[in-house]
């Protein structure tokens, strides 16, 4: 499913819609998707399937992220601005599904997605959600869920190092169909 690129609103079934949340674009290294911004110099995600003879298919559309973690801790990150913000004390779940490159340029080992919230690109005021570690070699649902403590503008997700981890390694990450936040029930 493609989505559409010209607008993006909150519902009125309490869903944030995320720009771009399957990441279309012309495959490439050091690729950003439309609606998307790399957050450092040392963070240029790639447009997936192709680049580092990653030749996984895509989960939903033509095409996803990916990003890698480094043994010299460094790792890859990239932001979007929500058409809503988060909303402070509100309760949000959401599905995104992931899994790891077989080969990624060295970069093979397992890592965690981390998802922020801020308040401009590439701000990380608040660590919103963690995966398990994304061991598996074929997409992989993951449903994570979150409490906003403020009003967020913006979102930031990362490849990070499973935790906890003495030393900082090299990992990879894909992610497709990160779509939407849905106003969930607070116990």
């Amino acid at each position: 499913m493609l989505l559409a690129m010209n607008s993006y609103t909150a519902s009125s079934q309490g869903k944030i819609q995320i720009p771009n949340g399957s990441f279309e674009g012309t495959p490439g290294i050091g690729s950003e998707p439309k609606y998307w911004k790399s957050c450092g110099t040392n963070s240029t995600a790639d447009i997936m399937p192709g680049p580092w003879g990653v030749k996984q298919l895509p989960k939903d559309g033509d095409s996803y992220l990916g990003l890698t973690a480094r043994e010299d801790k460094t790792y890859e990150s990239i932001s979007c601005k929500l058409p809503t913000a988060l909303q402070k004390d509100s309760c949000y779940t959401f599905k995104v599904d992931l899994c790891r490159a077989t080969s990624y340029a060295g970069y093979n080992g397992v890592g965690i997605f981390r998802i922020w919230g801020g308040n401009k690109y590439c701000d990380k005021h608040q660590l919103l959600a963690v995966s398990a570690p994304v061991s598996n070699y074929e997409w992989k649902n993951y449903v994570l869920s979150f409490i906003s403590k403020d009003n967020y503008d913006y979102i930031s997700i990362e490849c990070y190092y499973k935790m906890p981890s003495l030393f900082p390694y090299r990992t990879n990450i894909l992610i497709d169909a990160l779509l939407f936040f849905e106003i969930c029930a607070r116990a």
